[in-house]
């Protein structure tokens, strides 16, 4: 059995997947008082990415109740939050691509669009791998369902299909398949 500090992670990590509630009972305190700005840096980075992945494990869901559409919003938002300080524009595009997927698959229509369109923006002006121009455009195709524009969203699906099967690394091509596979086909 873990102690200390480990057993302390490893209850935090839990708690980020599962959204449990955390009873440690700490008798030492590793985090100083004042950490310094490459420990904060690290720590965010960390939960930015848990955030991150916990979000995408969830969009991939075939299906989801309504607290884990809830929380796959509330882990889209906080990693996108957490990398708005600690992140790159790239970030910051990766995030508004996850918010995009999320908010479409859970009808936010508006708001999907907003997101997905701010992460068009950034990936057209900048070259991007194959695999993020198929999420792109899964992204937008999301939004347009979840807003009810039938047109926008048979285009944008026909060419989120049609990048994900071009995909040249088969395994970057499955993961990418996974979530276009969870917007509606028109």
């Amino acid at each position: 059995m873990r102690s200390g500090w480990a057993a302390g992670r490893d209850a935090a990590n839990l708690a980020v997947r599962t959204g449990a509630c955390l009873d440690v009972r700490v008798r030492r305190c590793w985090v100083s008082d004042q950490p310094s700005e490459e420990e904060v840096r690290h720590w965010t980075r960390r939960f930015a990415s848990q955030s991150n992945n916990r979000a995408w494990e969830l969009v991939e869901q075939a299906e989801r109740t309504d607290a884990e559409t809830d929380e796959m919003l509330h882990a889209a938002h906080a990693s996108a939050r957490l990398w708005s300080t600690v992140g790159t524009e790239l970030n910051a595009a990766r995030s508004n691509l996850l918010l995009g997927v999320a908010h479409g698959l859970a009808g936010n229509g508006r708001l999907a669009q907003r997101y997905a369109q701010a992460a068009q923006r950034y990936l057209s002006a900048n070259d991007c791998p194959d695999w993020e121009a198929a999420l792109m455009e899964t992204a937008l195709a999301a939004a347009a369902h979840a807003a009810g524009d039938g047109a926008a969203h048979r285009r944008h699906y026909a060419e989120a299909q049609r990048r994900a099967g071009a995909i040249a690394d088969p395994e970057d091509r499955e993961i990418v398949l996974r979530t276009v596979t969870r917007v509606p086909a028109p």
